[in-house]
């Protein structure tokens, strides 16, 4: 194995890169494919014919 993998500053690093990756990458996805999701879960919900026992 290098040595490189076994330091622990290079593991704080990628880990911070990983986090710094995925909190990105959830920012865009719950910008774009949840507004509209929930976009359309509103339509959905608004539409007489999804709640007939109102």
């Amino acid at each position: 194995m290098p040595q490189l993998v076994l330091d622990p500053w290079f593991l704080i690093f990628i880990s911070s890169w990983v986090i710094f990756i995925t909190l990105s990458i959830n920012k865009v996805l719950n910008s774009t494919i949840l507004n509209s999701f929930t976009h359309k879960h509103e339509k959905l919900l608004h539409s007489p014919w999804l709640w007939p026992w109102q």
